[in-house]
């Protein structure tokens, strides 16, 4: 029997990928946390991996220990991972796991600053469909898949999510320099993580370093000039690497998403798939049913003439991308897009800048923060004036009370609901707490 401890159990990745460490045969994995919410509360309650208490309790590392799983929640002081370093146990860190799980396997790895987790979708979506087994990581639900993470014996390909944040407490470096892809794309560099990458010139040198990991072929869209320059770089150092870039899909097949940066994404997972033997006619039939990942412009309520949408959106080039689509999807009705600063990047007063001109294609755009989690990730505050001339035009407005920005909303849609809504709730947060699916279902009743 291998026994695993994941320490820092409770994260979204962490906690599927014990999961599916839990569910091959010959594992036992045990695990903590200092906090646990939902979904991994009940996910880890019905495997039976729930901790008893929560809370670090390092006399839980014993000797008997095969491995460590070490995640990004934890601090290089944790009492459990003294503890196991005193012990000498092999501790891993969640990437390092999934390449030294799936290091025979042809590995197919998708980066970037967006659109990692619906192009990462897309590939595995069309395999599932086609049959292909592969073993995967990625950052949403995907229909038909049970988990996040899946690890096997069988599987021939890996398909992973390739994130540039930090690896572990004890490992600075990003997250997908662990994977060493066969096939890897890139489908953009906007700046991100001002709390690790403080310049932009730092945050493009990590994209170097993963394409210099790179084996077979690179696939990278054509229209970021970073990536053209990374391109010619690789193709200088690596002759053996296919240099394959890429546009927006232009063909007529009909498809369930929607959005210049989806057909981008589509495309790219198309050649990713062609790599390795799926022929495009294939490909191209079996995405047309593909209707997202989930949070990834997923439509949550819908009426004769109101839609509403929700999505993970939070950096500006996400933000810009996602509010373009649905400008373009529905250009006849009143555009309400509603968006929270929640991460350490968008929270930091340096950073805010980027942000200009985000959201102007909105016919009105809200824009919700909290001063206490301002005050808890220890920043320097802001204000409501600073938020609104960052993002510097005039059909935005600011709020740092979300029961203000839901009243805001709700004036909105009785004005224009004749008219016509097109409703976008964007966060990586949940605006203090609003069930954003339930409030469009009771806003359009």
């Amino acid at each position: 029997m291998t026994k695993i401890h994941f320490i820092a159990i409770g994260g979204a990745a962490m906690h599927n990928l014990a999961l599916a460490v839990a569910s091959k045969a010959g594992y036992q994995v045990t695990g903590s946390d200092d906090e646990i919410f939902e979904p991994a509360l009940s996910h880890l309650r019905d495997a039976g991996l729930l901790p008893d208490e929560i809370g670090w309790h390092p006399e839980r590392i014993t000797p008997d220990l095969d491995a460590i799983i070490l995640g990004m929640h934890a601090r290089e002081d944790n009492p459990e991972l003294v503890r196991a370093r005193e012990l000498g146990i092999k501790i891993y860190s969640f990437p390092e796991y999934l390449y030294e799980q799936t290091k025979d396997k042809i590995r197919i790895v998708v980066g970037g600053s967006h659109g990692k987790t619906t192009t990462t979708s897309m590939i595995l979506y069309v395999l599932n469909r086609l049959g292909i087994e592969a073993d995967y990581m990625v950052g949403a639900q995907i229909e038909g898949f049970e988990r996040m993470v899946r690890l096997s014996d069988t599987a021939k390909y890996a398909v992973f999510e390739g994130d540039e944040y930090l690896t572990s407490p004890l490992d600075l470096r990003s997250k997908f320099l662990w994977y060493h892809p066969h096939v890897a794309i890139l489908t953009g560099i906007a700046w991100d993580h001002i709390n690790v990458f403080p310049t932009f010139p730092e945050y493009v040198e990590t994209f170097r370093q993963f394409t210099h990991t790179i084996s077979d072929a690179f696939i990278y869209y054509k229209g970021d000039e970073n990536l053209c320059l990374l391109a010619e770089e690789l193709k200088m150092e690596n002759g053996k690497c296919k240099i394959i870039p890429y546009d927006a899909y232009d063909g007529n097949v009909a498809m369930q998403v929607f959005g210049k940066h989806n057909m981008q994404n589509l495309q790219a997972a198309m050649l990713a798939c062609h790599c390795i033997g799926v022929a495009p006619d294939d490909f191209y039939r079996e995405i047309a049913s593909f209707t997202g990942a989930s949070n990834r412009l997923e439509k949550i309520a819908e009426t004769e003439t109101c839609v509403a949408y929700k999505d993970f959106a939070h950096s500006p080039s996400k933000l810009k991308a996602t509010i373009n689509a649905v400008r373009e999807r529905y250009p006849d009705k009143q555009l309400v897009a509603c968006m929270e600063l929640h991460t350490f990047s968008s929270l930091m007063a340096d950073f805010l800048p980027q942000y200009q001109g985000c959201m102007a294609e909105a016919d009105k755009a809200f824009v919700y923060f909290n001063p206490k989690v301002i005050e808890h990730k220890k920043l320097t505050p802001i204000t409501k004036e600073a938020v609104r001339d960052a993002f510097g035009t005039k059909n935005v407005e600011v709020f740092t009370e979300s029961a203000a920005m839901t009243e805001a909303i709700s004036r909105q849609y009785s004005a224009f609901s004749h008219q016509g809504i097109a409703l976008l709730m964007m966060s990586s947060g949940t605006f203090d707490g609003i069930d954003v699916k339930e409030f469009a279902h009771e806003l359009f009743s």
